[in-house]
């Protein structure tokens, strides 16, 4: 499948531009959008896209690579791009090690996603410039993944948003993620003084904070709902199904790994 779509946002100042691939076109979680403002390109894309993601790049210069975290699609093509561009590059140092020596990835995401190629990296500064001046904030934000960072640039107020925020409403959780981390991390995130928001796999969202605010606050009222209907004396199952629904075909699966019982169960504890 070749790019499904290209992006482009432009403030008056600094242009944002990008472009979808995937290799199933079955909703936002199975598609994902490469990022480039000037001559940086924000995380790599999927490796079994990286056909397409090459055809892209060889149009553009490309002088720095910023990766988000250690997730195949974020990072999987990070040593293919650097040698094509002859660039090192950044990652969060939490997840270098990953990325530098791969790590088994569960068969439903080396199917959407590939599996990821280890591959070198430097450290993600905390604070610094692009080539040009753009000054660029690296926010830790963990929950989804132990080591996302999100990148704010504070002239622009863009948020380039990891797997922060992918929609208003979290309908399912994978087994690792940490839902009270999660929400400690939008609330840093609504700290900060962003407008336009970019996600990699929601897209283009001008009113970004607003969005991120509705997912935080439909958040919170599930994590309510649920320790009251708990408090009742519903179970997990039926507290699910009366919020969520019932299981649907991804939790079978992936055998629960991602899953809206996952949600429900931590949802109950931090209400």
């Amino acid at each position: 499948m070749a790019v499904l779509k290209h992006y482009q946002y432009d403030n008056g100042q600094h242009s944002v531009v990008g472009f979808r691939v995937g290799r199933f076109n079955l909703g936002i979680n199975t598609t994902f959008i490469v990022y480039r403002i000037g001559n940086t390109l924000i995380d790599t894309g999927p490796t079994n896209q990286w056909k397409f993601i090459r055809r892209e790049l060889d149009k553009v210069d490309v002088r720095q690579l910023l990766i988000t975290h250690h997730h195949e699609d974020h990072a999987g093509n990070a040593g293919r791009i650097a040698r094509l561009k002859q660039l090192m590059p950044l990652a969060p140092q939490q997840g270098r090690e990953k990325i530098a020596r791969g790590y088994p990835t569960p068969l439903l995401q080396k199917i959407i996603w590939g599996s990821p190629i280890p591959a070198q990296t430097e450290p993600l500064p905390l604070d610094f410039c692009l080539d040009d001046g753009t000054r660029v904030q690296a926010v830790h934000t963990p929950g989804h993944a132990k080591d996302l960072h999100c990148l704010f640039f504070p002239q622009q107020k863009y948020l380039f948003s990891g797997d922060m925020y992918i929609s208003r409403s979290l309908k399912l959780l994978r087994a690792d993620e940490n839902l009270q981390q999660l929400m400690a991390s939008l609330e840093t995130l609504l700290a900060l003084d962003f407008e336009v928001l970019f996600c990699p796999h929601n897209g283009i969202v001008e009113q970004g904070k607003q969005a991120l605010q509705d997912k935080f606050d439909n958040l919170s009222k599930l994590c309510q709902q649920a320790a009251e209907l708990k408090q009742q004396g519903d179970d997990e199952d039926l507290i699910m199904e009366k919020l969520l629904g019932p299981e649907d075909t991804l939790a079978r699966l992936t055998r629960g790994n991602i899953s809206k019982r996952n949600l429900i169960r931590q949802a109950i504890e931090l209400g």
